[in-house]
């Protein structure tokens, strides 16, 4: 079953996020659900700003203000310090920035390895915590982060376990 993160884990990954960018990445993994592979592969047109969209592996999600916000900082870093660079992926470094080519997942994630709230622990605690909030309905989870019908299933399976515990526990 899976089990969510504890806010002092997640308090201490939000810490190691000290640049713009990895701020960015994980607002990615904790808000959006993305992947370490579909962060590193966004492109500047999966972003539009005006209607407030994110595109992610095919999927358009409304854009919340923590990731805007965020976004926009990030996109004020990398024109400033990169104003030449021809890069169409979002997230670029010293690396990447001269040529076309996207970051490696190992520079997605090296901010939060050896947290306990890694970028896929915040990605799985996003979606658990969708299932917990909005009810176990996998159809509803697979509509919110394009999850494959099994993912959905054991997902909105751990919310019914951990609700059903927890209503188990406030009767005793």
């Amino acid at each position: 079953m899976l089990q969510p993160l504890v806010p002092d884990q997640v308090n201490r990954s939000i810490a190691a996020a000290t640049t713009p960018a990895t701020r960015l990445i994980l607002a990615l993994a904790a808000v959006h659900a993305a992947r370490v592979a579909q962060i590193a592969t966004l492109m500047l047109d999966d972003v539009d700003l005006g209607n407030r969209r994110l595109t992610i592996a095919g999927h358009a999600r409304p854009l919340d203000d923590l990731t805007l916000k965020l976004l926009l900082a990030w996109l004020e870093h990398r024109r400033r310090r990169w104003p030449n660079t021809a890069n169409l992926h979002l997230l670029i470094n010293n690396q990447t920035a001269t040529k076309t080519s996207r970051a490696s997942n190992h520079w997605i994630s090296a901010a939060m390895r050896g947290q306990d709230a890694s970028l896929e622990r915040l990605r799985v605690d996003r979606q658990l915590e969708e299932a917990l909030t909005h009810g176990p309905d996998p159809l509803h989870l697979a509509e919110v982060f394009g999850l494959a019908e099994k993912t959905a299933m054991r997902y909105a399976d751990s919310a019914r376990a951990l609700l059903e515990q927890a209503a188990e526990q406030h009767l005793q």
